[in-house]
């Protein structure tokens, strides 16, 4: 399996526009953060992990030529907003893109890009075959996908488990039978936004407080905001390299 962090910043991305900040101000590339995805390459397969609006640059930074499938962790603007361009592998590969998510993430991208849904449709508008999940396993394109139930403020959110690696964004709160899913896990991704309370996400400190309960071998931090800190201030609280603020 390889995984490619597309995207590690929170829904404005950093830098945050119109900001002077120190982190939005900083010249390190490691402070420059496009919104939240990953791409993984797993049993000869290619898939991404939400398409933000920053979904066309991202495939074209990695150069990815081939996308099987898209999972949809929830329905928020800022992991949603990029489905558009799908289009672009509709025509080389001739065929639908095949995007999985829950009855109310489906619902929403209906709503949003309705056009893609018409019976009759506008020549060249993305091509799509809807799989509702729930939270129970499932392939997706022969992939098998073990769905982590997470708390989003109230918002349900899927984080998502491929064999001994999970992805787990938009977090507040997961609870036991959740917890035991992720147990054994050698690679966990969990967001971690900034430094001080935020009603919907873990702070840098309740994101490590669960790197530390889960123990997995590695662990990196994602939706990271501006709030959190530069990255050479962030890694002064890791002594350890397996615990990284992660980098676009």
């Amino acid at each position: 399996m390889k995984v490619t962090f597309l995207g590690t910043g929170t829904s404005q991305g950093v830098p945050v526009i119109g900001c002077a900040c120190p982190v939005c101000s900083s010249l390190d590339y490691r402070d420059k953060r496009l919104r939240s995805s990953i791409h993984i390459e797993i049993q000869g397969k290619s898939l991404v992990i939400d398409t933000g609006p920053d979904f066309r640059q991202q495939m074209l930074r990695e150069n990815i030529k081939i996308l099987d499938c898209i999972l949809f962790t929830h329905e928020h603007k800022d992991h949603t907003a990029g489905l558009d361009d799908i289009r672009s592998y509709n025509f080389l590969q001739d065929k639908d893109m095949p995007i999985y998510g829950t009855h109310k993430v489906l619902n929403q991208i209906k709503r949003e890009f309705s056009y893609i849904f018409e019976e009759v449709k506008y020549p060249g508008v993305p091509r799509v075959i809807t799989h509702e999940i729930t939270n129970a396993p499932f392939e997706a394109e022969g992939i098998a996908v073990i769905p982590i139930l997470v708390m989003h403020y109230r918002l349900p959110v899927f984080g998502f488990r491929f064999g001994d690696f999970t992805y787990i964004t938009d977090a507040k709160y997961i609870d036991k039978v959740e917890l035991e899913k992720i147990k054994g896990t050698k690679v966990l991704v969990l967001n971690a936004l900034q430094q001080t309370h935020h009603l919907s996400h873990f702070t840098l400190k309740e994101a490590v407080d669960m790197v530390n309960l889960i123990n997995p071998e590695q662990a990196f931090f994602t939706h990271i905001s501006h709030k959190l800190g530069t990255q050479n201030e962030v890694k002064k609280h890791f002594p350890l390299i397996s615990v990284w603020p992660m980098t676009d």
